[in-house]
């Protein structure tokens, strides 16, 4: 079994891209929507919720994790994943590979959480591989914005945010840029307008690819389950965007018992 966690609805692009991958395999999905955003959130605070969330995907019987978050990937995952002997794979390494491979000049932007971009974990990995510049830029508004449904082609406010958010990007050169927050694919269409010459690498997709090649397939029923920390009502409503209209049920648990 597969388990997936996430801030909070961000992570059902990874887990939509994985259940293509391993339509066999058994899932289960954790979104912390009663303490999204994570972005914003201390060291301290993020290696207790990432502990938490990961405990609670194993007592659910995971046998291997994918942590679809940027912030999690970038700030504490290496240092958790230690304490456990599941293997996690989070988003960071996955999708700088598949910028550098995408780029044709060089230039490769990243956008994510506060978080994220103040870690360095994208600039590492990338300059690492031979990137010749790296442009990061926070943007903050997009999680809830997507989270509280905003995410229309034609959405002003989304639109007016994105346009100065990615000012920096396109002024930059950037041909390739990274989608370091799985909730970012979402409004993917919005930011393509504004940089309609710049591959966009899914960073939620390409973890999910990479984790489906190292997996040990089993032969199981196919099942997914869905957990949240916060009323199911809204996340069973906006994870029909997010699935391509597939219809969820999510159950409420208490992420602090874990």
């Amino acid at each position: 079994m597969i388990g997936i966690f996430d801030s909070g609805l961000g992570g059902l692009t990874a887990y939509r891209e994985l259940h293509k991958l391993l339509p066999n395999e058994d899932f289960v999905y954790f979104g912390d929507t009663g303490r999204v955003p994570y972005g914003s959130r201390s060291y301290e605070i993020l290696e207790r919720y990432t502990k938490q969330d990961i405990n609670f995907l194993i007592s659910r019987g995971a046998d291997a994790i994918l942590a679809a978050c940027g912030t999690v990937s970038s700030v504490v995952l290496d240092d958790v994943k230690g304490s456990y002997n599941v293997p996690m794979l989070g988003v960071v390494d996955a999708s700088a590979t598949e910028a550098l491979t995408a780029t044709k000049n060089g230039i490769i932007g990243i956008i994510g959480t506060g978080a994220t971009v103040s870690s360095g974990a994208f600039d590492r990995k990338l300059k690492a591989g031979g990137a010749k510049e790296v442009v990061s830029v926070a943007c903050p508004l997009f999680v809830p914005l997507v989270e509280n449904g905003y995410i229309g082609r034609d959405c002003t406010v989304t639109k007016l945010i994105a346009q100065d958010y990615l000012a920096k990007i396109k002024a930059s050169g950037a041909d390739t840029l990274i989608l370091g927050c799985t909730h970012f694919p979402i409004i993917a269409d919005i930011i393509g307008d504004i940089l309609p010459d710049v591959t966009l690498v899914n960073s939620g997709a390409a973890a999910a690819k990479a984790l489906a090649k190292s997996y040990k397939a089993t032969a199981n029923k196919g099942s997914s389950e869905f957990f949240v920390s916060d009323n199911p009502v809204n996340f069973d409503a906006v994870a029909r965007i997010f699935l391509g209209g597939e219809t969820v049920k999510a159950q409420r648990i208490d992420i602090d018992k874990y």
